[in-house]
């Protein structure tokens, strides 16, 4: 079969790419797994780095982003890439 346009249907039966992608030459998936509900807010959280920005305000140039998973509620701080680790544990306390 020649793989010209003429229709959706014909491209993707001559197509060998498609033909691997198909359901049938997968594997099954797994059982599904619930995830575990935290009881406490800010007991589990995502931390974030948004880098490369310009300076902004007094040489900060990152914005950290702390999500709760639980009430998905942000904190977003401006912070400086040379940051040590301490004054970063210090920022999260605050």
């Amino acid at each position: 079969m020649v793989c010209d346009e003429k229709t959706f249907v014909e491209f993707v039966a001559c197509c060998l790419v498609c033909q691997k992608l198909k359901v049938e030459h997968e594997k099954p998936y797994g059982e599904l797994q619930s995830l575990d509900v935290s009881e406490w807010k800010w007991e589990s959280i995502s931390i974030y780095f948004v880098i490369d920005l310009p300076k902004i305000v007094s040489s900060h140039d990152v914005i950290w982003v702390i999500v709760d998973r639980l009430t998905k509620s942000a904190h977003f701080l401006l912070i400086d890439v040379r940051f040590s680790l301490e004054k970063l544990v210090h920022l999260y306390i605050k």
